[in-house]
């Protein structure tokens, strides 16, 4: 990475952290400048230099920069470590009011029986992991999981599958690869654990082809699938899912059976 490249990174993260452009642009000047008036911010920065003003008034305000009162005025941004101490609370104060604020928010009332049903679609690995471990934090009698793309398996994902066998839910965990398989053995040994035979789950395996990921039965009633080009660079930033809840009985069922062949002995709860 190009040091203009690092400079415009910073400033994005900045912003990213609540941070106007002006603001961020200038705080970063500070940071290639020993101190600076309010002509040195601006050449260094390209912040117009009437708008220079403004901004590092905000940031003496954030507890970003100092100020020295002479003639001209002189700035200088805080020490790093307490620069990202700062907007580190800043951001989790947001947090935590936006966590209020969602909380106190009024619920409108639903008719359930005309929401029986619901589907979603989501993007990218990191949402999908998170509404997976999301479904089993909420488990309540049984998680049939196939796993597909051996990628996936992170230690979040062991972590709260081994909350669910602590707390004696039914677990069923296949996997396409015997690398899948041992791996679910050697992290949970005391689950069930089976080897699927479905092949068109991984599709001819080319950058045109799409494949599922992974797949997710909860209590019967809330499914997850996951696709993906396995041949494509972005591969995991760009998976895609469906997530569907209040499925039918007879649908549940099939899938059930479907996603579960490979289990060494009958399941006495089909």
């Amino acid at each position: 990475m190009t040091r203009d490249e690092t400079i415009q990174e910073a400033i994005d993260l900045l912003q990213d952290l609540g941070l106007q452009e002006y603001e961020a642009r200038c705080f970063v000047a500070l940071n290639q400048l020993p101190s600076g008036t309010a002509k040195e911010i601006h050449d260094v920065s390209e912040v117009p230099r009437t708008r220079v003003y403004d901004a590092v008034s905000t940031l003496e305000s954030e507890g970003l920069v100092e100020v020295q009162h002479s003639n001209p005025q002189v700035y200088r941004a805080v020490d790093i470590e307490e620069a990202t101490q700062t907007l580190r609370r800043k951001y989790a104060d947001r947090i935590d009011s936006l966590e209020t604020h969602l909380e106190n928010a009024e619920v409108q009332e639903t008719d359930e029986e005309n929401h029986v049903q619901e589907v979603w679609s989501m993007v990218g690995n990191d949402a999908i992991e998170s509404r997976m471990l999301e479904l089993i934090d909420g488990a309540e009698s049984e998680i049939a999981l196939v796993v597909v793309d051996e990628s996936i398996l992170s230690e979040t994902l062991f972590e709260e599958l081994g909350w669910a066998v602590e707390s004696e839910l039914t677990v069923l965990l296949g996997g396409k690869t015997d690398a899948i398989t041992s791996r679910f053995g050697t992290e949970l040994p005391t689950v069930r654990v089976f080897e699927t035979s479905l092949d068109w789950l991984t599709g001819a395996m080319d950058e045109d082809e799409v494949a599922i990921s992974r797949i997710m039965l909860v209590d019967r009633e809330k499914l997850l699938i996951g696709s993906y080009y396995p041949a494509a660079d972005d591969a995991k930033a760009n998976e895609q899912a469906v997530f569907a809840s209040g499925l039918e009985n007879g649908i549940v069922v099939l899938l059930r059976r479907l996603i579960t062949v490979g289990l060494s002995a009958e399941d006495p709860a089909d």
